[in-house]
């Protein structure tokens, strides 16, 4: 699913015109990425939660070469889905095999 059926998706069961759903879309993508970048955390109760978590420099091993290579310390941007959206996901899911 593309940013553009996820659009599409909400605009159709919200009576929202698609340009109106784009833009709030486009405006909770950008306040989740701003807040991160700020190395503030996200949490959605029910969905899950945005944080940032440091990764320190290493050694680390080129694949094709086996050279080893220097990684310095950088942050990424992690997502961990709340009990419930496992458990929505899994009987979904569960219900369609049958």
């Amino acid at each position: 699913m593309t940013k553009a059926d996820i659009v599409e998706k909400v605009a159709s069961g919200t009576g929202l015109t698609k340009l109106e759903t784009e833009a709030i879309i486009e405006g909770f993508l950008n306040t989740v990425i701003q807040a991160l970048k700020e190395g503030n955390g996200i949490e959605i109760r029910g969905f899950g939660s945005y944080k940032v978590k440091k990764k320190n420099e290493r050694f680390a091993r080129n694949p094709r070469t086996g050279e080893k290579v220097f990684v310095e310390e950088h942050y990424v941007p992690v997502f961990k889905f709340s009990k419930d959206f496992k458990a929505a996901v899994d009987r979904g899911l569960k219900e369609q095999k049958k």
